[in-house]
């Protein structure tokens, strides 16, 4: 079964049963695309990524929310979305100088931080494509991979940065979204980007845990996370971190499959509730 709100693309390019290629060996496959538009490169895995984030908005807030509204006439703030999370990305250390001074930094929240950021910044740019005429999400996925910060995403594996460093780095990002003057997009991106190397990712990783995030996502909305009937904690553990091991474990998994995967466990949850 196809999820329905993933593009076609996502799921020829990821579904073995397809097309004959298994998750891990498809990325490899899917880096070597690119779609060449008036002689500008465009990164596969961005133009993806954009496609997935539109469709979700449109199935969670409705098709015009592009408009900052939702299908229910409430104000969207995808700024304030950014720094919102972004301080949640903070707590990923122990900056507090009053309590548990010596414990390490929670390396794998603050990845999966990283990505419910990136969700934002992308409904954010596309958004503000929308309303400055700017264009459609090819020409953003475009001016993101012709951006100088990209490039360096797109190389191999990168280790963690020093916790100070990357704290710094995520309060450049607030401020950018705290700012009350005009839109400083392609600067967003680029200390994006920054964070994102800093983080431990790199353009393969990104966009891995960032289909399996936005699985998750779906997987919410159809479990009454908008309600407040969704459990959230799953056996002492947050969702997000379910969904990242279950992901990173499991190779060959599809969407689809992780989709299942994750109906499972909650089954599971929920008949012991």
């Amino acid at each position: 079964m196809r999820l329905a709100w993933l593009p076609r693309d996502i799921v020829v390019l990821t579904t073995s049963t397809v097309n004959s290629f298994n998750h891990s060996r498809s990325l490899s496959y899917l880096d070597k695309i690119h779609k060449n538009i008036q002689g500008k490169y465009m990164n596969s895995k961005i133009l993806l990524m954009l496609q997935l984030q539109n469709q979700l908005n449109d199935a969670t807030n409705g098709e015009e929310w592009v408009k900052g509204i939702t299908k229910n006439k409430k104000v969207i703030n995808w700024k304030r979305c950014i720094y919102m999370e972004c301080a949640e990305m903070i707590d990923s250390f122990p900056w507090k100088h009053w309590k548990n001074i010596e414990v390490a930094p929670d390396w794998d929240n603050l990845q999966i931080e990283v990505v419910d950021v990136w969700h934002f910044i992308m409904s954010l740019a596309i958004e503000n494509y929308a309303q400055t005429m700017r264009g459609g999400i090819e020409d953003l996925a475009m001016n993101i991979s012709d951006l100088e910060a990209f490039a360096q995403v797109e190389r191999t594996s990168h280790d963690f940065a020093e916790q100070n460093a990357v704290i710094a780095k995520v309060e450049n990002i607030m401020r950018i979204a705290l700012s009350t003057e005009n839109l400083e997009l392609e600067k967003l991106m680029a200390e994006f980007f920054d964070l994102v190397v800093m983080s431990g990712l790199n353009l393969d990783t990104l966009y891995r845990l960032y289909v399996g995030k936005n699985i998750l996502n779906q997987f919410r909305q159809d479990n009454g996370y908008k309600d407040g009937s969704y459990i959230k904690i799953w056996d002492g553990e947050e969702d997000n971190v379910v969904m990242k091991r279950i992901w990173e474990e499991n190779g060959e998994l599809t969407p689809e499959m992780l989709y299942h995967e994750l109906a499972k466990y909650y089954l599971a949850l929920t008949k012991k509730s």
